[in-house]
């Protein structure tokens, strides 16, 4: 998203608390500084605008919802104390007391009910967080009852991510409503914040920087040691690379696979690695007759399943994790990595490269010179995804799929894919419950608009399913799966639903991509496999 308008320096909030801030964390005595970057930058401070990791990750040091995960990805407590089923559908959560926003109004249960609507509004990109919740039921001022659409074993999974907003603070700055990502739109809430989480919002300006300080009032006790959190948005890998070198910065990520090496031989400076929780892949556009930017007229090639193997089988992923990716990647053949809830190693083979057999599939369906096509990609969100897009385009090439890459900043690149303005485009996904549900809830789930008649979507299905695959089947395997309490019948039903797109290939899965952090080796803190950051365990020494 292009955010218009004149930059804002305060958040309205941060500056009213600078009494007091200075030694508001718990921990060591001299608190510092700390400065980070990411090769992108939060698409807004509106915790309902964009379902994207960094942009939740970091709006997570500012708000907060009823439960959050522990280090080990486990689910405690937050601004709800307790919880406990009273029926198959209903849950009571017990909300925590004397809790207040960051502009000093308490919270209380009106403010989850309304934050639960304004998820649901039109520009709301995290429907599919509440799209389990049919309604709430408020007890008293720190009692509500959750009324889900049957049994929902996932529930708790699905919220960690579903942060809570002041009724009094939106209806005051007029931003009840949620600013579209896809029409740039923007209220009040995309640049100015007020949680009730760990740190305030002090100032933010998008694309250059976004600060933030701890929250002298928070309920919870602090474990941080910094006075002030500075988030920088450095595209270029080599400029990342040398402001930690030069000590400019405390930390910063992803760390380019080229410069891994050099990092680790540098005195003062660590780097924490793993695979990442997050499957790459390439989207098609299944819906339209004829494909956009293309030379093929009135006829669309990607909804013959022959030319979409045939690109499938174009791809030499081990040449990209070789070359593009240093060998820090983990070819996939499925939407779900190794560490989701539902993965089934059986099923995680590749079909293979082949490109003869892709030339005779293209062949066979008509396309025997090929066909013009645009793939489009980020260049800031991903380990190496414009380099993987022109990777994947030379490959295409050799079989006479001539792909023009059309690389751009994530904001642009989400905005234009889910406005459908696309017929070939790149994503990756880590899904916030750790569970298959989401991935495929997002992104394989028939998006509204393509249902067919008299049937009713739940809220948010399909809303990254920007090439509106569609198969009924599958989509009534997506509704079952959220309801099966049994493990066995639920794994059975997600490894068949898994082998229909499979087959069909309804997406192509191209890789797990590392966590590749750097940082300097005086400084605490924690990675996690989802790729978020959190302030609240950084400690600065």
């Amino acid at each position: 998203m292009s955010i218009k308008g004149r930059f804002t320096r305060t958040s309205g909030l941060g500056l009213v608390l600078a009494a007091g801030l200075a030694m508001a964390a718990a921990s060591p005595a001299e608190a510092k500084t700390f400065k980070w970057a990411f090769q992108g930058d939060p698409v807004s401070m509106d915790p309902y605008t964009i379902n994207e990791t960094l942009t939740l990750g970091f709006i997570g040091n500012i708000y907060e919802s009823l439960i959050r995960r522990r280090k080990d990805l486990s689910i405690e407590p937050a601004l709800a104390e307790s919880w406990e089923t009273v029926k198959p559908d209903v849950w009571r959560f017990h909300l925590r007391k004397n809790v207040k926003f960051h502009d000093g109004t308490p919270f209380t249960a009106k403010d989850v009910v309304f934050s639960w609507k304004r998820t649901l509004s039109q520009g709301s990109d995290v429907k599919t967080f509440v799209s389990g919740i049919k309604d709430i039921k408020v007890l008293d001022d720190h009692t509500i009852d959750i009324v889900t659409a049957g049994p929902r074993p996932i529930f708790t999974s699905e919220i960690p991510f579903w942060y809570i907003m002041s009724e009094d603070w939106a209806k005051k700055n007029k931003a009840v409503e949620v600013g579209k990502l896809t029409t740039e739109a923007e209220n009040y809430a995309n640049r100015h914040a007020n949680g009730t989480g760990p740190f305030i919002l002090k100032s933010r300006e998008p694309g250059v920087k976004t600060v933030v300080v701890p929250n002298p009032n928070w309920w919870d006790k602090a474990t941080h040691n910094i006075t002030e959190g500075i988030l920088t948005p450095i595209k270029s890998p080599a400029t990342r690379v040398a402001a930690l070198l030069s000590g400019e910065l405390d930390m910063m990520y992803p760390a380019p696979t080229q410069d891994v090496n050099r990092i680790k031989g540098t005195k003062g400076l660590a780097m924490l690695e793993g695979p990442e929780a997050r499957t790459i892949f390439l989207g098609f556009d299944l819906q339209r007759d004829e494909l956009l930017y293309s030379n093929i007229k009135g006829k669309n090639p990607l909804k013959d399943v022959r030319v979409r193997k045939a690109m499938y089988q174009a791809l030499d992923m081990n040449a990209i994790k070789k070359k593009v990716m240093r060998g820090n990647s983990w070819p996939a053949a499925l939407l779900i990595a190794p560490q989701i809830n539902g993965f089934k190693k059986e099923l995680n083979t590749r079909f293979a490269y082949d490109p003869k057999a892709s030339k005779k599939l293209l062949a066979a369906a008509g396309y025997p010179n090929g066909f013009e096509i645009v793939l489009d990609c980020p260049n800031d969100r991903y380990v190496n995804d414009e380099a993987i897009c022109l990777a994947a385009s030379a490959m295409l090439a050799k079989v006479g799929v001539k792909v023009k890459v059309n690389a751009q900043t994530k904001a642009k690149h989400f905005g234009k894919i889910k406005r459908e303005d696309t017929s070939f485009y790149l994503l990756g996904w880590t899904p916030s419950t750790f569970d298959v549900h989401n991935v495929f809830y997002n992104n394989v789930k028939t998006r509204p608009a393509y249902l067919p008649k008299g049937v009713e979507p739940q809220p948010g299905q399909g809303q990254w399913n920007c090439g509106i695959y569609s198969n009924t089947e599958v989509d009534k395997l997506i509704e079952l799966v959220a309801n099966e309490i049994d493990p066995a019948k639920r794994q059975g039903m997600i490894s068949k639903m898994m082998t229909i797109h499979k087959n069909e290939i309804g997406h192509i899965p191209l890789h797990q991509q590392p966590l590749s952090w750097a940082k300097k080796a005086s400084i605490d803190l924690f990675q996690s496999p989802d790729n978020t950051f959190q302030l609240r365990w950084v400690t600065v020494k």
